[in-house]
């Protein structure tokens, strides 16, 4: 599977977009939309200069089918769309080795859906702070993965 504009739409909100690099709350050189390595492998540096908005897409896109693939290997059941874009998602935030040696995943592939959506808001630390931005992601991928979309919350 390939994310899906909606998973893609859910990183880019709350990755932001920054064409100057600055430190993510884990303190780590960032630029665009959340990466931490250019196309060559080298990471970014706090002295590198601005992007453009079209090499953060770049980017992102270029890393992120690493996360899929990651994905795609971990999950021994079935997926809708839905469910692989929350998981690429948490993957890109957190890194697919956590995904792999989670509870979620573990749950996920005893065919455990519902236990495998209660374990997202497990995750909503920094620093051993919890922090309002990855509870609020958490809480989008936990809807996104249970195929609540924007149109279903707001009927609700």
């Amino acid at each position: 599977m390939k994310i899906s504009n909606q998973g893609l739409d859910l990183i880019k909100r709350f990755e932001g977009l920054r064409l100057k690099p600055y430190r993510c709350p884990a303190n780590i050189p960032t630029i665009g939309y959340g990466s931490t390595r250019y196309e060559d492998g080298s990471k970014v540096k706090m002295t590198d200069q601005p992007i453009t908005c079209e090499r953060a897409e770049a980017l992102l896109l270029g890393t992120l089918g690493s996360y899929e693939k990651a994905v795609n290997e971990m999950v021994a059941v079935p997926l809708e769309q839905h469910q692989f874009d929350a998981l690429v998602s948490f993957a890109y935030n957190l890194g697919a080795a956590a995904l792999k040696k989670s509870t979620l995943m573990k749950l996920l592939n005893d065919g455990d859906y519902s236990g495998a959506m209660g374990q997202f808001m497990r995750w909503t630390r920094a620093g051993g702070r919890v922090m309002a931005g990855l509870e609020a992601r958490r809480e989008a991928e936990q809807e996104l993965f249970a195929g609540i979309t924007e149109k279903k919350r707001a009927i609700a």
